[in-house]
Formats: C-alpha cells, sequence, structure tokens
C-alpha cells in the first residue's frame, strides 16, 4: 500500500509526463513549421514516449489500489527564438525530470517502500538516457553550427536519431 505522500508525488509525475509530451509535441509542430521535418519528426516520437511514460506510472497506481488523478495544466510554449534555445531548454527540462524522479526515489528509500523503489528503477535508467540524448544534440550543435546549412545537417541527423528509434521500437516488438 503506497502512502498519501507517494500517492501525491506519483500524480505529480503523471501530469508533469503530460506537460512533457506537449511541450515536445509543441515543439515538433514549431519545427514543421520552420520546414525542419527531421526535428519535427524526432520530436513527436518524443511526445508519444512521455506519454508511454505517463501510462506506465498510471498503470502502477492502479495496481497498487491508487487514484491517479489527471490536473490541469499549463500551456507549452509556441515559439522559439532558435532552434538551439529549443534543445537548451528540452535539456533542462529533462534535468528537472530526473530530479523529479530522484526525490520520488528519495521518497520511496526514506519510506522503506521497496516495491516504488524497484518500480522507479526505470526512470532512473530512462532519464540518464534521455539527459545523454539531448546533450549529444546541443554538442552537435556546437561542432556543426546552425547557421546556413548547418542547420540542414542538425536536421538531417536528428531525422536520423527518429529513424533509428523506430528501427529500434520495431525491433523490440
Amino acid at each position: 500500500m503506497l502512502s498519501q505522500k507517494t500517492i501525491e508525488r506519483l500524480n505529480q509525475q503523471i501530469n508533469l509526463e503530460i506537460y512533457s509530451s506537449h511541450l515536445y509535441l509543441q515543439m515538433s509542430s514549431w519545427c514543421a513549421y520552420k520546414s525542419l521535418e527531421g526535428c519535427a519528426t524526432f520530436l513527436s516520437q518524443h511526445a508519444d514516449e512521455e506519454m508511454a511514460h505517463m501510462r506506465r506510472l498510471l498503470k502502477y497506481l492502479q495496481e497498487t489500489g491508487a487514484l491517479a488523478i489527471m490536473g490541469g495544466m499549463q500551456a507549452p510554449p509556441t515559439d522559439f527564438n532558435s532552434l538551439t534555445e529549443m534543445f537548451e531548454q528540452i535539456y533542462e527540462h529533462e534535468q528537472l525530470i530526473t530530479g523529479k524522479i530522484n526525490d520520488l526515489v528519495h521518497l520511496a528509500s526514506t519510506e522503506s517502500d521497496y516495491a516504488t523503489l524497484q518500480f522507479l528503477q526505470w526512470y532512473v535508467a530512462e532519464q540518464h538516457q534521455e539527459e545523454f540524448l539531448f546533450k549529444s544534440i546541443l554538442d552537435k550543435m556546437k561542432l556543426i553550427g546552425t547557421e546556413g546549412q548547418g542547420i540542414f545537417f542538425i536536421d538531417r541527423e536528428v531525422a536520423n536519431m527518429a529513424a533509428n528509434r523506430t528501427q529500434e521500437t520495431t525491433a523490440m516488438n
């Protein structure tokens, strides 16, 4: 049985994952508007992944007999000064998510809630991968640049990442 504090924090995480999905979907739309199809596809996939993260949390709450509560949320930003700024915001957002997951792990550990602690380990590993992924995109932007043809090469590189993620997902199923 989950403590009330754990239920509340898991519900907060559910709503944060929903916001993340909306954020990445909005960013995908911005990229499509700017003719950055590779980035648009990649971020659309990422929005779907965030919803899957939310559903995993939702299922866990349901399995433990707790009520999942979908709250209201603020609208994500709709405009960005540059692709670099947008990916910097994503990286910062993923760092925020990592902090929230770490807080949940700490709570589960403090409460000796070993089932929740075990459940959250997947999120710990996932967040490590997310931060690494977005940091690597920012590193490529610094290396290649985003002026002139650089933005074309960045979009193509991110499109390749999207294609690789699709292949990995297909191979797992």
